[in-house]
């Protein structure tokens, strides 16, 4: 793969965010979640899941609690206005309020010398919220080859973070390459969460209370009745999101799907493909078709946890 220097900052439009507040926030979506919402801290962020009651994922978020009676959830914003209603729905009487704030924050990505630029810690681990000044929130993300990233939530008009300019291209690329899956419209309530390695990268509490799904979400965990999992790929030519993946030898039963996908700055593709672990050693992986583009299975950036 050709070197890519990775560095700088980008606008990050693709993205929204919920948020919640009240002194029943943390504990409503508690109740909702896979991640543990109750015991959030200032300095904490969280990697969680929405789940339908047949542990589906239907949204995937970052969640965060600059203030005591405050929580912003970041998602993909193709997906927040159904996201946003469901949550609604369940609110009843808890006392927290939940709305759109997209237009009330400004979202960036920060790649690279950007981070020890802005004050951050470039070598602070995933889930770490940092507070920039009175206003502003960062996100230590999952890095990208080795290379340091974080998310940076500030409000809406507030003065945008220093650093050279990134490609968007190149931010979503290394969304890939960090090998965490946001999820977006076209993979809707495709996965339980361990299928997207969601528990192995922090996404999912198994010792907290009941949440929608969590039977389910459960029992693939503890019964070993897991049967997919996500693994980060390279393509020669366009792959998309919610395409199927099929192996050498069965043209016609898919062995996974797509779940996320961006061109490579060498001009292939890289993907994060859910897929039967049963395929892995099968081999010979096409996107689309039996033959669509080829893909390759390259070394994931972390280590799955066979159990908790």
């Amino acid at each position: 793969m050709t070197t890519v220097v990775l560095n700088g900052v980008t606008a990050l439009s693709h993205l929204g965010v919920i948020r919640a507040e009240g002194p029943d926030a943390a504990s409503f979506l508690h109740g909702q979640l896979t991640q543990d919402f109750s015991l959030l801290g200032a300095s904490d962020a969280r990697l969680a899941a929405l789940c339908t009651a047949k542990g589906r994922v239907i949204a995937s978020f970052i969640g965060i609690k600059p203030q005591p009676e405050l929580i912003l959830l970041v998602c993909s914003r193709d997906i927040l206005a159904a996201t946003l209603k469901r949550l609604s729905m369940y609110v009843l009487r808890a006392k927290a309020k939940l709305s759109d704030a997209t237009e009330q924050y400004a979202l960036y990505g920060l790649a690279g010398t950007a981070l020890t630029a802005n004050g951050l810690d470039a070598a602070a681990p995933p889930g770490k919220r940092t507070a920039v000044g009175d206003e502003v929130s960062a996100v230590s993300l999952y890095p990208a080859d080795g290379v340091p990233r974080a998310l940076w939530i500030a409000p809406a008009g507030h003065a945008a973070p220093t650093g050279p300019a990134l490609d968007d291209n190149l931010w979503q690329w290394s969304e890939v390459r960090s090998g965490i899956v946001t999820l977006t419209t076209p993979v809707i309530d495709a996965f339980v969460p361990q299928m997207i390695n969601y528990e192995s990268v922090g996404g999912v509490n198994f010792k907290k209370g009941c949440y929608p799904g969590q039977e389910v979400v459960a029992r693939s965990q503890f019964r070993g009745t897991l049967k997919r999992r996500t693994y980060l790929v390279q393509a020669d030519a366009p792959v998309a999101v919610g395409q199927e993946v099929f192996a050498a030898g069965d043209a016609g039963q898919p062995v996974g799907t797509v779940a996320q996908a961006a061109p490579a700055p060498d001009g292939g593709w890289s993907a994060l493909i859910s897929m039967q672990i049963a395929a892995l050693e099968a081999g010979g992986l096409r996107a689309g078709a039996a033959d669509g583009p080829a893909l390759t299975v390259e070394p994931l950036p972390y280590p799955l946890l066979e159990d908790i």
